[in-house]
């Protein structure tokens, strides 16, 4: 990214700018990869009750790779705004993006920690009318994909990684160049959270999710049904979340008791009950799969 250039986070992702208004005077600041929205409530009440001194906190539940566009650039534009926000937290689902923030001087090397497990599944439309079994079927022709942007979604890297363990090379580029080509592959826009409403509008025929996605859309309401990848392939083995706290941190102390308590035994057990899993021990690292997604000024894809 250009110095000084901001990325741009869209008008309507206000619902994942959490106490906006006070974030300036906040006494802790999260960037929190955002497929852990559903938690973060009642996260951060068993946080504060611990304690009682951080008393008002301004979180992000943006895409992880949105957020560490802003922490590279120093900041963000939303709705004309420039938010020039500092976090003292950073987690995301890719080890990758702990090691670039090594690189930039911004976290410690070595100094992040695993800390969460997750897996894929994929969601389909009630009676899953696509006919969906397994994960080549998304190869398909005909068959409509909601698929995470790479550019900005750690769940994409995943997502990639099981298409590569489904179907070799030629399955990634078949739903990844072909299909998207043909319009059957869908990027989100900004987040994997628009997913569901396809689902539930009927616009898509199926769509990779996290497991916790599925879980939270079921507890709200929403008409789907589901497919399991299977053990082999819903990468449950690879998929760790990391977090950091970042140097400079503007509130050390409660970022670094934030950093405990993520770790803990009851931060844990409240992300089980949104469908988490825990850290724990072994466990394969997450692998590179070596494919992004880019545009170039012409607005044609490339592959490097």
């Amino acid at each position: 990214m250009a110095k000084n250039v901001l990325p741009t986070i869209p008008a309507g992702r206000a619902d994942d700018l959490h106490g906006l208004d006070e974030a300036e005077n906040a006494d802790l600041v999260l960037f929190m990869a955002g497929n852990q929205f559903m938690a973060m409530d009642t996260l951060l009440a068993s946080f504060q009750r611990r304690r009682p001194s951080v008393k008002t906190i301004f979180f992000e539940t943006l895409p992880p790779g949105l957020e560490l566009k802003q922490i590279l650039a120093g900041g963000a534009v939303f709705k004309g705004r420039t938010l020039a926000i500092q976090p003292d937290i950073y987690t995301s689902v890719s080890r990758e993006a702990m090691e670039t923030l090594a690189s930039a001087g911004r976290v410690a090397p070595g100094e992040y920690r695993p800390y969460l497990r997750n897996r894929l599944t994929l969601m389909v439309p009630a009676g899953n009318p696509a006919g969906i079994s397994t994960v080549t079927d998304l190869g398909r022709e005909g068959v409509r994909i909601s698929q995470p942007d790479p550019a900005n979604e750690d769940i994409a890297r995943h997502i990639l990684r099981m298409y590569a363990d489904a179907g070799g090379c030629a399955l990634v580029d078949r739903i990844m160049e072909e299909k998207r080509a043909d319009g059957t592959t869908v990027l989100t826009v900004v987040h994997h959270r628009e997913t569901p409403l396809r689902i539930a509008k009927g616009t898509v025929d199926v769509g990779p999710v996290w497991a916790t996605e599925a879980v939270h859309a079921r507890l709200s309401g929403l008409a789907f049904d589901e497919v399991a990848p299977g053990e082999t392939l819903d990468q449950r083995d690879r998929i760790q979340y990391f977090a950091a706290r970042l140097r400079g941190a503007p509130h050390p102390a409660a970022a670094d008791a934030f950093l405990d308590f993520l770790c803990s035994t009851e931060a844990q057990e409240i992300f089980e009950q949104f469908g988490f899993v825990r850290s724990g021990e072994g466990g394969k690292s997450t692998l590179r799969l070596g494919y992004r997604l880019a545009q170039d000024k012409e607005g044609k894809k490339i592959r490097r």
